[in-house]
Parts: C-alpha cells; sequence; structure tokens
C-alpha cells in the first residue's frame, strides 16, 4: 500500500504563478497648481529678449511711422542717433520692460495653460490645435497688456514729433499716470483692437511654427539642444513677421495717432487704418519695416525661446514640473536612465519622459 502511493516528489508540480506586467508609470499632465509657473517663466524670458532687441524695436517704430517716405533701417538708425544723441535708440526701455512682462509673459503663460488643457494624455496637440491656442493666448495677453504697449510706443516715437509737441515721459510708470490722468484710464486700452488683431497673428505663428519645428527638428541628431531650440526659433520669427507687419504698421499708428481740435481722430479701428494707408500710400507701405521687424524678431526669438527652455531645466531642477512646452509629471517617483530619482536629475529628465511617453527616436 505504502510503496503504491505517490511520494511528494513524484506529484505533479503547479505551474509557477504569472508574474504580473512590469508597472509603468503613469503620466499626468502638470496640475493647475503649476500654471503660474508659465506665467513666471514666459515674463522672464520675455524681458531679457526684450532688452536685448529695444534698439531694433525703436528703428522698426520710426518706419512704421515715417508717412509716405520709404527710408531704409540703416538710414533711420543714423538718423535717429545723428539727431536725438547715441541712447535715442534706447528711449521707451522702461516701457518695454513692463510691456515684456505684462503682454508677452501672459501670452506665453496663457498658451501654454492652453495647450495643457487641451492636449491628449501623451501631451500631443495638432498644428492647428495649437494654431488655436496661440490665437486664444494672443488676444488675452493683448487686453491685458496694452496700456504697457501703449506707453512703449509713444516713449519710442516721441522724438520724432517737433519739441513743442512731445510728451517728454519720464519712464513707463509716468507714461501711465499720465495718460491716465490727461486723457483718460480708458484711452490706455487706445488701439487695443489692433494689439488684440496683431497679437492673435504673431502668438499663433510664433508658438504653432516653433512647437512643430522643434518637433521636426528633435527628430534628427540634434536632438533637444539649444541649437534646436535656435534653428526652430529662426523658423517661428520669420512666420510672425510676414503674417503680423501689415496689423503692426495699423497698430502702431493706432497708438501713436492724436485727437484732432474737433474731438475727431485720424482712424477709427484697425481695418479703417489699413484701408487708408494702402489708398494713401500703396499696399508695399502695410510691409514698412519688415526688414526691421525680422532683423528684431530672430533675435528677439532666439532669445525668448532658448532662455525659456532654459528656464523649463530650472524648474525640473527644482522638483517641479515643466513649465511651457514640455508639459508632462509623474504621480511617483520614477528612476530616471542615470538611477536618480527622475525629479532629482537634471541631464536626462527631458529624454526620460519621452522615452516613458513613446516619444523618443
Amino acid at each position: 500500500f505504502f510503496s503504491m502511493s505517490s511520494s511528494p516528489k513524484d506529484e505533479p508540480k503547479s505551474p509557477p504563478p504569472t508574474p504580473p506586467p512590469p508597472q509603468q508609470p503613469q503620466v499626468k499632465k502638470a496640475g493647475k497648481g503649476d500654471a503660474w509657473r508659465g506665467f513666471v517663466a514666459g515674463a522672464a524670458a520675455a524681458v531679457c529678449a526684450g532688452a536685448c532687441t529695444h534698439p531694433i524695436d525703436t528703428v522698426k517704430v520710426r518706419m512704421q511711422l515715417a508717412g509716405g517716405a520709404n527710408v531704409g533701417m540703416l538710414a533711420t538708425a543714423k538718423n535717429i542717433i545723428r539727431t536725438e544723441g547715441y541712447f535715442a535708440p534706447f528711449y521707451g526701455i522702461s516701457g518695454n520692460v513692463m510691456r515684456q512682462t505684462f503682454l508677452i509673459g501672459s501670452r506665453l503663460g496663457f498658451y501654454n495653460m492652453l495647450k495643457r488643457r487641451f492636449e491628449d494624455d501623451q501631451g500631443r496637440l495638432s498644428f492647428w490645435g495649437k494654431v488655436g491656442c496661440g490665437m486664444a493666448a494672443g488676444a488675452l495677453g493683448a487686453a491685458v497688456g496694452n496700456p504697457a504697449d501703449l506707453c512703449m510706443v509713444r516713449m519710442q516715437a516721441d522724438g520724432r514729433l517737433p519739441v513743442e509737441q512731445r510728451r517728454n515721459y519720464k519712464h513707463a510708470i509716468d507714461a501711465l499716470a499720465r495718460v491716465a490722468r490727461e486723457e483718460g484710464v480708458l484711452n490706455l486700452w487706445q488701439g487695443t483692437q489692433a494689439t488684440i488683431n496683431r497679437a492673435m497673428i504673431v502668438t499663433a505663428a510664433q508658438m504653432s511654427f516653433y512647437d512643430q519645428a522643434k518637433e521636426v527638428i528633435m527628430k534628427t541628431p540634434l536632438g533637444d539642444t539649444p541649437a534646436t531650440h535656435t534653428l526652430a526659433s529662426l523658423v517661428a520669427g520669420g512666420a510672425a513677421s510676414l503674417a503680423s507687419n501689415p496689423f503692426d504698421v495699423a497698430k502702431t499708428r493706432l497708438q501713436n495717432m492724436k485727437t484732432e481740435a474737433d474731438g475727431s481722430k485720424p482712424y477709427s479701428g484697425t481695418f479703417d487704418c489699413i484701408g487708408k494707408t494702402v489708398r494713401n500710400e500703396g499696399p508695399r507701405a502695410l510691409f514698412k519695416g519688415l526688414t526691421a521687424t525680422f532683423t528684431r524678431q530672430a533675435p528677439l526669438n532666439v532669445v525668448r525661446f532658448v532662455a525659456l527652455e532654459q528656464l523649463n531645466k530650472m524648474f525640473d531642477r527644482m522638483g517641479h514640473a515643466p513649465v511651457i512646452l514640455d508639459n508632462v509629471s509623474f504621480n511617483k517617483p520614477v528612476l530616471c536612465r542615470c538611477g536618480k530619482e527622475l525629479r532629482k536629475c537634471g541631464v536626462c529628465l527631458r529624454e526620460t519622459k519621452l522615452d516613458l511617453l513613446g516619444l523618443s527616436h
């Protein structure tokens, strides 16, 4: 009986339990609490870029206000320096800093917030989705920043007026206070429609082309490097310059116009200004200052977007979710390629995120 019984070692072994599949890290978009970082990073990057390119912007404004004359960029710059002094191209720089902080910083912040809202779970958004987010962000940023933009344009244009007609604002805050006191608070939003029109076009072109160009270039051996950001910035600058110049001419003229003695104004709005400009000066007048616009947009975009990317990495090192153009965060610790915790690694953080999202080459 005992010999016929099976020994324990003769019993069939049950198959080992199947190990559970490796748990993939769950990826989610950055939370609402991170939205303010988009505005902070955007404003800081915009101020850096605006300060670097302010003299070119002054030349562009003077060219756009030149009436029927077609004067080149270098000739305009020489004339400003000869008649007003070497520091004249920097007139209005306090207004520019204020403009970059409120108008451009708001545009970049709103774009970041809207883009995160409409991305899918893998952080992807179509080109036309980016265009839509850019247009909405441009309109919102322009509504917030028009007073600063108006002050900057007036300060830049003041030197071309006869001495007795100059406004002689001391700085941006003085300009804001005097416009509100002398012309009424609502006049700070003079030309807002033109500012909104231009900002919608510029932001849509800049952000969508930057994002799209960056995605394409990142698939090349360049990867996610400052060289990639620079090339994508130049593409964005060219697109924004061509698309926005007619609206930029109208905006500049609307913001700089003076009310006549009888209370009338030279232009009633953006399209009235564009129509009168074409009738009086020809279609080419809408592209006055285009060379200066691109000469300004190229370095402006390079400095702005490269600074923006570096600020993103700085926030990464601080343990925060990325702020602009890369909006992925993690709900639990994940190890990076080099073995460190993902949030504590500033070297390969972005590459690891791309791997986890399945977007790496």
